[in-house]
């Protein structure tokens, strides 16, 4: 299979399973806290991605760049760390899977805005365009209409949904950081530290900070499977395997439709309510801002005047 095609197969695979996530992140908030949830689904994901290193990567012995995967690793789970607390209190609040997908993938509108600050990567009118487009959409899916009119600005949007959006600036980073990172890497192996890494800082916050009992374990105990074997073990190394051939500019488009799958598990399993409208405008806002456009090619004639 064509390169290009396995790896747009790859990250579709992972924005599916995102997407579903979500509702199981819903689901296991109701029982377990947001760090120890985090903690577990992480270190069942890294568990559940040691026999994929055994068997599908098993390379020559390669001390420096093992070292390189674990710092890697590290660095990539301090920001996914960040990122995943975030989202799963933000869920927790909003008691929203669709709204927490459609909010969370405006993180695919700030990577180009991000490379553009702070790599001087070249940017066009279609990724602001873009992102004024999501803005919009945004305020619509979390704007109060209760509170709409009222003065009362403090109320007009949730805390949910403010912490939702400050973690899709973090998946943003996480993004950026795994472009940087995953060419020097083993694939599977920064996969696994990754999430290895990432449920160890979840456990530590957790362990001075929230309580957890076994029954609440055992009622979350299938979302925590499955973010834990699928959302982490599965998808993220899809992302990584995806990403690591893919077009910088087509990767995050593909992995923004976690969001629609996010909003239809919420349906599905949830029967959930959302702004339409608001949520058109957001996935096209994520759409519009990943596009390349190609300049018009000038006319031989004019190439000869130019030279």
């Amino acid at each position: 299979m064509n390169k290009k095609l396995l790896s747009s197969v790859f990250l579709f695979t992972a924005a599916i399973v995102w997407g579903f996530a979500f509702v199981a992140q819903k689901f296991g908030a109701d029982n377990v806290s947001p760090f120890y949830f985090n903690g577990i689904r992480f270190l069942v994901g890294a568990a559940a991605l040691l026999p994929v290193v055994l068997i599908f990567e098993r390379e020559k012995k390669d001390k420096e760049k093992f070292i390189k995967t674990i710092k890697a690793g590290a660095v990539c789970a301090t920001i996914l760390f960040v990122a995943s607390a975030l989202q799963q209190v933000g869920i927790n609040m909003t008691q929203s899977a669709g709204k927490g997908a459609f909010i969370t993938s405006f993180y695919s509108v700030l990577v180009p805005i991000f490379y553009l600050l702070f790599f001087r990567r070249k940017t066009s009118w279609n990724i602001w365009t873009g992102a004024f487009v999501a803005i919009i959409g945004l305020f619509f899916v979390c704007v109060k209409k209760e509170e709409f009119g009222t003065g009362n600005i403090y109320e007009l949007v949730g805390m949910g949904d403010l912490i939702l959006l400050l973690g899709s600036v973090f998946w943003a980073w996480h993004i950026i950081a795994i472009d940087k990172f995953i060419k020097n890497v083993s694939p599977v192996k920064f996969a696994m530290f990754q999430a290895l890494f990432c449920g160890i800082y979840n456990l530590i916050f957790a362990l001075p900070t929230e309580t957890v009992s076994i029954s609440g374990v055992q009622s979350a105990l299938v979302p925590i499977l499955y973010c834990g074997i699928f959302s982490t073990g599965i998808a993220y190394t899809c992302q990584i395997l995806g990403q690591k051939d893919a077009d910088p500019t087509i990767a995050p488009i593909i992995l923004s439709t976690e969001s629609l799958f996010g909003a239809l598990g919420g349906v599905i399993f949830d029967n959930e309510t959302m702004n339409i409208f608001g949520c058109v405008l957001i996935f096209a806002g994520v759409l519009l801002a990943q596009l390349t456009f190609k300049a018009k090619k000038t006319s031989l004639n004019n190439k000869k005047l130019q030279r």
